[in-house]
């Protein structure tokens, strides 16, 4: 077994430590220093990123871009970070084969990458290795520990597939998946890690439901998927509006409402701001709040792509008393446990006491919002949540609360959904697991709150 900076490869020992140490690269006097290696920048970049995921505890969109990286490379970066994100423990399991004790953290972050790179993306041995090495031999922080990298990451290509085949996917953190195995059972859960483990589709919402877009297959809800990934910018009709990206189960609490041409629409937390396309497509009057004025910048230039209209407005939702409204949707602020496809690092970062407070948000944004609905008006109310105390049981407590309110039963076949998308309350409950064949869906809970007519 390999120790922190001693390791077996290729018959040799590499030893680090005290005593006459490998030098990084060669500096002959008076030659000029050389341009970085291109080829190592993205994976320093990917590096840099998980360090700030899994060490500093921040989320990956709101790191800023780094610097110095051209577009190819920012794309390749964040491919490797969203791999080790998604594969964090089964990667450990491997390298522990390997290791007497678990390496130091910037150590392992290398391993990280390096077994993803040999074992999921099936990089050519002899590139990675020398790569992670080069690395390693670069940093005040790693460079005793290259010799490590090299024997451990030898053996790892050395085993090849046959160590990776059975591995285990991804296991939630307990704060969601017990709930999700008390509600659903531990062979849903599994299911759900695992369709993590796989990553999201692109999904594409068309301004004119008969649009279709060459590379993309219509899934049963209207949505369009991509096929094969791209460059999104580039797709035909991005530049003239005819669509936006927006995941399958996210474009479906706008339709909830019916038909919303002509009415008074009220888009409580908008930003980014896909479900305000979809009801200004629609013909609603819509009006699109937000807390956030930089998250509505993204809306505001789709606006302007799509040549539809919103009134946007700045600021927190209980300052807000305009209406009454027609219609009102609160897609509230939750723990996004139903991204996680899209979003790996939301595990790492995210904690358990963060659903207590959000659970009291939401309750009162629902309390808030019906006092902006006119009698007879409809309310829906999603969020991306795993979570049946961020779903189900908030639109049971607010039915409760509110002997004026009722549940609209949703009909997940007049959707082009599944019977299974049923809950018990009327309303849906979508989870990654579902459409395993047609590249699984974002976990999303959603319920559409009608308010007596005679309530005034």
């Amino acid at each position: 077994m390999a120790t922190e900076g001693r390791g077996k490869g290729s018959g040799k020992t590499q030893t680090g430590g005290r005593g006459k140490r490998r030098p990084s690269g060669r500096r002959m006097a008076g030659r000029a220093p050389q341009s970085p290696d291109r080829s190592l920048v993205a994976r320093q970049a990917a590096l840099s990123a998980l360090d700030q995921v899994l060490r500093q505890k921040r989320m990956l969109a709101h790191l800023p871009q780094a610097a110095g990286l051209a577009p190819p490379e920012a794309a390749r970066a964040m491919r490797l970070v969203m791999m080790v994100l998604r594969h964090v423990e089964p990667l450990d399991a491997v390298i522990a084969q390997f290791v007497e004790r678990k390496p130091q953290p910037a150590t392992l972050a290398l391993l990280r990458l390096g077994a993803a790179e040999l074992l999921i993306a099936q990089e050519e041995a002899h590139g990675t290795v020398n790569a992670m090495v080069t690395i390693a031999r670069g940093s005040r922080r790693t460079e005793r520990a290259a010799g490590l990298v090299n024997a451990v990451l030898r053996r790892i290509a050395e085993a090849g597939a046959e160590i990776w085949q059975d591995h285990t996917p991804q296991r939630l953190p307990g704060w969601i998946g017990g709930p999700v195995k008390k509600r659903w059972g531990a062979e849903v859960l599994r299911a759900i890690e695992a369709a993590h483990e796989k990553g999201a589709p692109v999904d594409i919402t068309p301004k004119q439901a008969d649009t279709d877009l060459p590379g993309a297959e219509r899934v049963p809800t209207g949505s369009l998927r991509m096929v094969e990934p791209g460059q999104i910018s580039a797709l035909p009709g991005y530049a003239e509006g005819d669509w936006w990206v927006q995941d399958a189960a996210a474009a479906l609490p706008v339709r909830l409402l019916g038909d919303v041409s002509g009415k008074s629409v009220l888009d409580l937390c908008a930003a980014p701001g896909g479900k305000t396309l979809q009801l200004a497509a629609a013909g609603a009057q819509v009006t699109a709040l937000d807390l956030s004025d930089t998250r509505l910048d993204k809306l505001r230039q789709n606006l302007l792509r799509t040549g539809l209209g919103a009134e946007i407005v700045v600021g927190d939702a209980f300052d807000h008393a305009d209406g009454p409204y027609d219609c009102i949707l609160l897609d509230a602020p939750c723990t996004a446990s139903g991204t996680i496809r899209r979003h790996p690092d939301l595990p790492f970062v995210k904690k358990w006491h963060e659903v207590e407070e959000l659970t009291r948000l939401q309750m009162r944004m629902i309390d808030h919002a019906l006092t902006l609905l006119k009698p007879g008006g409809r309310l829906v109310y999603c969020t991306c949540s795993l979570l049946p105390v961020e779903g189900e049981h908030q639109v049971t407590a607010a039915v409760k609360r509110h002997p004026d309110l009722s549940v609209l039963p949703a009909d997940a076949a007049t959707l082009g959904g599944d019977p299974e998308w049923a809950s018990a309350e009327g309303g849906l409950r979508l989870r990654p697991d579902f459409w395993p064949d047609r590249g699984g869906i974002d976990g999303f809970y959603m319920a559409c709150l009608v308010k007596d007519a005679a309530a005034a």
